[in-house]
């Protein structure tokens, strides 16, 4: 039994509703609903009664949700005591980004930031976007950096959370030229003829910016999935050994398209994604004073331009 089974269930139980659930968790519908299943899997019996609507608890729930509630709670104490004993005495921020990230922002931006908030220690952790945007929620790391576009908003609640703008990305596709410096490939192909397309993998966040964009498309797209990975570099690396079109952020390709192992394979086919730095508001707690100074430093040379 994980964890999160039982944070998924006590949202459910409040909400009243599976929809309205997923959303608040950051997963799919079918994934919040397996969820579900694997907690009612684990306790052998029914939790939600699914003939009503809104959807509300049986006998057998109604008492897990009671006890989930002492032990999440219990459990979210005991990490606080363990957090203050390694991180009390440390000035380490701790940040969660998605992979792509991870890889190609987060280096270099932190050097630039080194001129006004001075040296800064951090503990890098990567995940995909749902699993770091978890980790905000929950209290595991200190600030979240992610990508935003207005079709697929990361949903946190503004009272709870605050914001910064970092910058633009641009997502594009690009292809491995032949001999002459020519894509080998160039969108949009044809019916008979779909080009071979390098995917990421049904619900990672980038795929679904890509798909929404080729659904929005003026003109038909013809592609080929014939391949997929949760992660940029993966597709980049399939991409340079020639095995197809991959939509990529640019900051992962600026020396690959520099030196010409990479070309752009059409035009109209991109998608300005923003970079946003995300932490839980204080609220009336202690917070780490350095993640303070940080947010505080930050804010101010954004003002200043």
């Amino acid at each position: 039994m994980e964890t999160k089974w039982l944070e998924d269930f006590v949202s459910l139980a409040e909400t009243r509703s599976f929809s309205r659930s997923a959303q608040l968790r950051h997963v799919t519908q079918p994934a919040f609903s397996r969820r579900i299943q694997s907690l009612e899997a684990w306790a052998g019996t029914d939790l939600v009664d699914r003939s009503s609507y809104p959807t509300r608890l049986t006998p057998a729930g109604q008492t897990l949700y009671d006890q989930a509630l002492e032990m999440l709670h219990s459990l979210q104490s005991t990490r606080a005591m363990l957090r203050a004993h390694t991180a009390a005495g440390q000035d380490v921020i701790e940040f969660a980004l998605p992979h792509t990230l991870a890889f190609t922002f987060f280096p270099s931006w932190l050097s630039g930031l080194r001129e006004t908030c001075g040296p800064i220690k951090s503990r890098l952790i990567a995940l995909n976007v749902h699993d770091a945007v978890l980790r905000l929620v929950e209290g595991s790391c200190d600030l979240l950096i992610a990508y935003h576009h207005a079709a697929q908003p990361i949903q946190l609640d503004a009272t709870r959370y605050e914001m910064l703008p970092l910058g633009t990305e641009l997502l594009a596709p690009y292809v491995r030229p032949d001999a002459d410096g020519r894509p080998q490939h160039s969108l949009p192909g044809t019916q008979q003829q779909p080009l071979p397309y390098l995917a990421y993998a049904p619900g990672a966040y980038l795929g679904r910016a890509v798909d929404q964009m080729l659904k929005q498309s003026a003109a038909p797209v013809h592609l080929d999935r014939i391949y997929e990975t949760d992660m940029a570099e993966g597709l980049k690396a399939m991409a340079l050994e020639g095995h197809g079109i991959a939509f990529l952020p640019a900051s992962a390709v600026r020396k690959e398209v520099r030196t010409r192992k990479l070309v752009p394979a059409g035009d109209g086919l991109e998608i300005a994604l923003d970079i946003r730095i995300y932490r839980e508001k204080p609220m009336g707690r202690k917070i780490k004073g350095s993640v303070e100074k940080f947010w505080n430093d930050l804010r101010q040379r954004q003002a200043v331009g």
